[in-house]
């Protein structure tokens, strides 16, 4: 028996990959006369997993300036956040809206 046939070769390919990022989609909460300060914090601790001081401070901005980022996500994650706000902003009985624009 040869030698060769007691190792078994082995070959090895080098495969060129390439991981592609999703491109990312901000999601802004809007303003509005309706919705309670109180709520958006809760929306923002709930749905955005924002602590309580970070989620305070963006409510703040939302209520001064009109609109302001909740987060960055990929398009069906932020999309699936918006429906979240939506649903439980109606179930309360507030008109918060908010969208969501490209990165």
């Amino acid at each position: 028996m040869s030698k060769k046939s007691k190792f078994r070769e082995e070959i090895s390919t080098k495969e060129n990959i390439q991981i592609f990022n999703p491109p990312l989609y901000k999601v802004y909460l809007l303003n509005d006369d309706y919705t309670t300060m109180d709520f958006v914090v809760y929306i923002l601790e709930k749905i955005f997993h924002k602590p309580r001081l970070e989620a305070t401070k963006i409510m703040l901005y939302v209520h001064n300036h009109g609109k302001g980022l909740a987060g960055i996500y990929p398009k069906d994650i932020a999309e699936t956040k918006v429906e979240q706000v939506y649903r439980l902003a109606r179930n309360a009985g507030f008109p918060l809206r908010c969208t969501i624009e490209k990165e």
